[in-house]
């Protein structure tokens, strides 16, 4: 039985990430980094595409389960018959190899347990070759090897292609599990100590953890969702993934399945600022850095998204073996959204450059000439129709976040310059340009008959995206037409108390069949724009909405169905994450200063 998204815990190391279902089964994993083969893809397919099961000998899923305080070690329970058990099991942060670890403890009574890897590499479609070495079970396929030990040694054996335990374990007994990856020409890995090693990870993130400098209301929801954002870092460059997952759908059998294993710019703005605002300097610099060293070149060449490391070539194709989540076919690795001309993406540059400079992280000197060079290129082709944000497959359009977001960029050099006319540079030409991408998108991207800013030029449809037209600055919140496009979205693109990107009845916009569910980052931009409207009770009650659908563990996908009331798309995600702590934050903010103008007024009329 398919088991919901929302049942999967994540486990990661800073360079991949693993997902555990609640019958504790990894059912994903990719090694060594986020974006190399799956060699536990049942996620995608069946348990002959790979995963590794632990659990009590006739248990279906677990009793409950947590993340240890403030970690990312996951801690399963299992009341049976005899006895209760615990498997906890996490990624400890690699010195070089990659080590999954499964620590399997009695807590009373003796539990018989079994336990069962099917290793397949590619994707679930290569099985490799399994052999006995050193007290260790040996598995090679090509330029991949695992390694498999356990501590105490318990026996294992072959059988319908994978490896095979049974063991017992009684009130206080403990039997570990280490998986390691290596590069197959290489000699055996260094062996880590399992117990040591969940010390070290538990102390690492909770030392992670008190970092954090927000101490307001849904403390430990912004906490458990800036450590899936930190695990989402892929530490060696500092570039953030969108999600650590392939092709989980947005619609259950639908198409729209498509592959988040990559880092995309317009992340970039709003990853600095939940970053920078809950006291992460470090974790922003080095985005900002992966930022530099991704878009360096000619600026034609900008792309909107790219490999953890930087890797421009990104094809897109797919992989008939699987059968995909729920049949959702088919399952796409790579994204040809790469080649899209996306214009927003200069503006998110530009916007979260100037973040990183305003928050005192020291500017690298190159950083500002790139920028120019970024603008220049920009003003010759702002004018110009792009797919915009959401990446549609169906023809260009003047989408209208897409010219706010130029001007952003235009915008975001003025105030530079003038806030460091040290910079070389000329102001007067960036506010030109600024004032006529502003008259523009007013005139064109405006709908006076019903009030509000539509998706594109001459559409009469919305788009959850011109919600951000306020934070981004390019009228104020308490200008009409923000009003007006506040209450149209609330009007024509909620559905079951959440809201939709745009609409998907009617004339295809993205050129894709289907439908899917209600996005939950514009559910948090929706909140964050009744915030800056003066509607702060509805704002915190459809936030507190947002936060109950997080699973047991705090973990939010990308889309959630209120019909089905499943959570649907890529998992974790990123863009959900970061809107939930943008929006706690601010509405933290607001009630400070709400209660502080409360504290004065006696004072000033006294």
């Amino acid at each position: 039985m398919t088991q919901r998204i929302d049942d999967y815990a994540l486990i990661g190391d800073l360079q991949t990430a693993a997902l555990v279902g609640r019958d504790g089964s990894i059912d994903w994993l990719c090694l060594p980094r986020f974006d190399s083969a799956a060699c536990f893809a049942a996620l995608l397919g069946d348990e002959d595409n790979g995963h590794w099961r632990i659990a009590p000998k006739g248990a279906t899923n677990c009793t409950s389960r947590r993340y240890a305080e403030d970690t990312l070690v996951l801690e399963t329970f299992w009341e049976t018959r005899t006895g209760t058990v615990k498997v906890v099991d996490f990624m400890p942060q690699r010195d070089k190899a990659p080590d999954v670890v499964r620590i399997v403890e009695g807590v009373s009574g003796t539990v018989e347990m079994n336990a069962v890897l099917r290793l397949r590499f590619d994707y679930g479609s290569i099985v490799p070759w399994v052999r006995r070495a050193d007290g260790h079970r040996v598995a090679v396929a090509g330029p991949d090897s695992v390694w498999l030990r356990s501590e105490p040694p318990v026996k294992t054996w072959g059988q319908q292609f994978g490896t095979w335990s049974s063991f017992t374990v009684s009130a206080g007994e403990q039997v570990a599990f280490v998986l390691t990856w290596h590069p197959s020409h290489e000699p055996r890995p260094v062996l880590v100590d399992p117990f040591e090693s969940l010390e070290h990870s538990l102390a690492d993130w909770r030392e992670w953890a008190a970092r954090c400098t927000y101490q307001g209301p849904y403390r430990d929801a912004v906490v458990r969702s800036l450590i899936t954002l930190k695990a989402l870092i892929y530490a060696p460059t500092g570039g953030i993934v969108a999600a650590p997952t392939t092709s989980l759908p947005e619609e259950l059998g639908g198409v729209r399945n498509w592959d988040y294993r990559a880092c995309w710019l317009r992340d970039s703005s709003l990853t600095l600022g939940a970053l920078l605002s809950a006291g992460y300097v470090e974790e922003a610099a080095a985005w900002r850095d992966w930022l530099l060293r991704a878009v360096a070149g000619d600026p034609a060449d900008l792309q909107i998204m790219y490999g953890p490391a930087g890797e421009r070539r990104l094809p897109e194709t797919t992989l008939p073996w699987l059968r995909g989540y729920a049949d959702s076919a088919p399952v796409r690795i790579g994204n040809a959204a790469v080649e899209q001309l996306q214009l927003d993406v200069y503006g998110e540059v530009m916007d979260s450059l100037y973040r990183a400079r305003e928050a005192g992280i020291p500017p690298e000197r190159h950083a500002w000439n790139l920028q120019l060079s970024l603008l220049g290129f920009l003003e010759s082709t702002w004018r110009e129709p792009d797919e915009g944000l959401w990446e549609v497959r169906g023809p260009r359009r003047h989408f209208v976040h897409s010219k706010v977001m130029a001007w952003a960029a235009a915008d975001r050099a003025v105030r530079t310059l003038e806030e460091d006319p040290s910079l070389p540079g000329d102001p007067s030409r960036w506010r030109a340009m600024r004032d006529e991408i502003h008259a523009e998108v007013c005139e064109k991207g405006y709908d006076p008959v019903r009030n509000t800013f539509t998706q594109a030029y001459g559409s009469m449809e919305l788009d959850a995206a011109t919600l951000l037209i306020p934070r981004i600055g390019f009228l104020p919140p308490e200008d009409p037409r923000v009003v007006g496009t506040v209450d149209a979205v609330r009007r024509e693109l909620m559905q079951g108390g959440y809201v939709r990107r745009y609409s998907t009845a009617g004339p295809s916009v993205d050129g894709l069949p289907g439908e899917e569910g209600t996005f939950l980052v514009c559910s948090f931009w929706l909140a964050d724009a009744l915030l800056l409207t003066g509607r702060a009770k509805e704002a915190r009650e459809l936030f507190e909405r947002l936060v109950g659908l997080c699973s047991d563990l705090g973990l939010l996908a990308e889309e959630y169905d209120p019909v089905t009331g499943r959570q649907l798309g890529n998992f974790p995600q990123a863009f959900s994450h970061i809107g939930l702590v943008g929006t706690a934050l601010a509405l933290a903010a607001a009630a400070d200063e709400d209660a502080a103008d409360e504290e004065q007024g006696p004072a000033l009329g006294s």
